[in-house]
């Protein structure tokens, strides 16, 4: 029965005492974003995206992300890519390519730094 009182009362109570809910998630993501500055993507939206546009403009297989930095211009990774695939899978063709990304996590350019075969130590990783 108290149940009932309790909610009598809250009924009962002035509509200025009550607030609408915003949740703290809201009122964070309100305030981190400015109408001048774009927000800045987290590391793992950078990951995926860049991923896929690269991709998307070769053709080929992005298999996974060896190097990865955050920049004052924007990101700058190095993804594994499959250039050709063979049976054997050890004897399949890697590439390592260099890719810049800006500061919102868009493609700004990438080059093939290097070709190997997948089953092959690395002798750079030596060093």
């Amino acid at each position: 029965m108290s149940n009932t009182n309790s909610t009598s009362d809250s009924q009962d109570a002035p509509q200025s005492s009550r607030k609408p809910h915003t949740s703290q998630k809201t009122q964070k993501s309100r305030a981190s974003q400015s109408p001048q500055e774009p927000r800045r993507p987290k590391p793992m939206e950078v990951l995926r995206e860049a991923r896929a546009q690269l991709a998307e403009l070769t053709g080929m297989t992005a298999e996974s992300v060896s190097s990865f930095e955050q920049t004052d211009e924007g990101w700058d990774l190095e993804v594994e890519v499959l250039e050709l695939e063979r049976v054997p899978d050890t004897m399949s063709l890697m590439a390592s390519y260099q890719v810049e990304l800006d500061a919102e996590g868009q493609l700004t350019g990438y080059r093939r730094v290097r070709r190997y075969e997948r089953g092959r130590a690395d002798a750079r990783g030596s060093r």
